[in-house]
């Protein structure tokens, strides 16, 4: 069984591991992170929108959506 609750109930398996150590990094801060720009701009295609904005959490994006 897969549990998916939190990340911190799993262990990365050692493909995920991999993927992990061979990612390209960045800071998303500034817009660098080439990992979060790729999921930023596919998320705005797959939505039908110009720009998308990655949030950590569900309430993050709660709070920014009535701000």
């Amino acid at each position: 069984m897969i549990d998916l609750r939190s990340d911190t109930v799993t262990k990365p398996s050692p493909a995920m591991r991999r993927a992990m150590a061979e990612a390209e990094v960045g800071d998303d801060v500034f817009g660098e992170d080439p990992c979060i720009n790729r999921l930023q701009e596919m998320a705005a295609q797959l939505l039908g929108k110009e720009a998308a904005l990655f949030v950590p959490s569900g309430t993050m994006a709660n709070q920014l959506s009535i701000k």
